[in-house]
């Protein structure tokens, strides 16, 4: 029988300020994040988290997730110390690309200055496992320790792939989730010429004038524990996951299938894995990513995978008010979810007010609602149940499903 498996703690650094609470409050407010065309973590400053040194030889994504894990650590009473023996605890953090900023400026000194100005710290820097090798260090989890890569869906995998550690007993308790820093001009020159990036400068998921998606960078860490092993030293759960799906497309590199047939089976596979049907699901945290393709497609694939129960449950996109946090979207967006589930409250898709043909969910366009009676079985006073939805170039999906403590 496999364990069950609790969220008890969680930590946030995001374009809404730093904080977890800060991204779902400031979401449900109607605050957008987004600047100029892109979300950056303004409010974030390194050295509040580490010394002038540690910042120096950590890329910006591993700096957001070293912030996220102090916040996450402190939030499941881990501050004084791991409840655990090291040698029980993992750590997996997912990113799309990685030290991608500390890769262009090295590139930059190797043509300018020549190969032996290159610093000796340019492959910890840029390599996409030195955030999780980097929380390990600081912490001592001496667990399974990896880095996940597969590109918007990281940090979803990311978790999952923690969850099921749990579940097999191969760790009491896991650290995990997703960081990304890579609003860098190569990244934003190559996104543009493919035509993913939004030219208004506008996160709209699902509306009729959706014209791509806007960057965003940040990092969201979560810590999973065995419920039974938490509940023995007092923890107070976040929120209880309880359901993992992950599935291909295998059709195009960046195109998602139009079929959203893929997205459908890792939506169907999370709540199999739940042991929950269409009927009990609250409320849906997209994709949705602004782009023409992805938005349909997941409307679609929504719609398959729910059924007749798919209209009647509110689906909205944190990405309309953070951006498009590329492999640190799917841990920041469970957050948020899990955040919904708490304070049972569902922060709308901002931006939305022109509807398109064939995209006929509830957005939630009009502000935040109570999640409560009138949002599926989600009724005041009972366990809500949630699914996050995280796909990648490359046609990878990944679904987590979420209970309410």
């Amino acid at each position: 029988m496999k364990s069950r498996v609790v969220i008890t703690g969680v930590g946030a650094v995001t374009p809404l300020g730093v904080g977890a609470a800060t991204l779902h409050s400031r979401w449900a407010a109607g605050e957008c994040g987004i600047e100029d065309g892109a979300a950056r973590c303004d409010e974030f400053e390194p050295t509040e988290f580490m010394s002038a040194k540690e910042a120096r030889r950590s890329d910006r994504f591993a700096q957001l997730a070293v912030a996220a894990c102090a916040e996450a650590m402190e939030d499941a009473g881990w501050s004084d110390g791991l409840p655990y023996d090291g040698d029980e605890v993992g750590c997996v953090i997912g990113t799309g690309v990685g030290g991608l900023d500390s890769l262009e400026r090295q590139h930059d000194v190797l043509r300018d200055r020549g190969a032996k100005a290159v610093s000796p710290l340019s492959v910890p820097l840029l390599m996409g496992n030195a955030a999780s090798a980097q929380l390990a260090m600081r912490h001592g989890f001496r667990g399974q320790t990896y880095g996940v890569v597969s590109a918007c869906a990281a940090g979803a995998h990311a978790i999952g792939s923690a969850m099921r550690m749990i579940e097999q007993g191969e760790a009491a308790a896991a650290v995990t989730g997703g960081a990304e820093s890579a609003i860098t001009p190569l990244a934003e020159a190559a996104f543009r010429s493919m035509g993913a990036i939004s030219e208004s400068g506008v996160c709209r998921p699902f509306d009729r004038r959706r014209d791509g998606f806007v960057m965003g960078e940040g990092a969201g860490v979560l810590i999973l524990e065995d419920a039974d092993a938490a509940r023995r030293r007092g923890a107070e759960p976040v929120a209880e996951l309880i359901g993992y799906g992950a599935t291909s497309d295998a059709f195009h590199l960046t195109a998602p299938d139009p079929d959203g047939d893929g997205a459908a089976r890792a939506i169907e596979l999370a709540l199999a894995d739940a042991q929950v049907g269409a009927g009990e699901v609250s409320y849906v945290n997209a994709h949705g990513t602004s782009t023409p393709l992805n938005d349909r497609s997941e409307t679609v694939a929504l719609k398959t995978a729910l059924g007749d129960e798919a209209g009647r449950v509110p689906v909205s996109s944190t990405k309309s008010a953070i951006g498009h946090l590329l492999g640190a979207a799917g841990a920041v967006e469970a957050i948020a979810t899990a955040f919904t589930l708490r304070e049972r409250l569902i922060a709308p898709t901002l931006g939305y007010g022109e509807p398109d043909e064939g995209l006929d969910l509830d957005y939630v366009p009009e502000g935040s609602r109570a999640l409560g009676n009138g949002n599926g079985n989600g009724m005041l006073g009972t366990r809500a149940v949630a699914i996050s939805n995280s796909f990648g170039f490359g046609g990878h999906n990944a679904v987590l499903c979420l209970r309410s403590a």
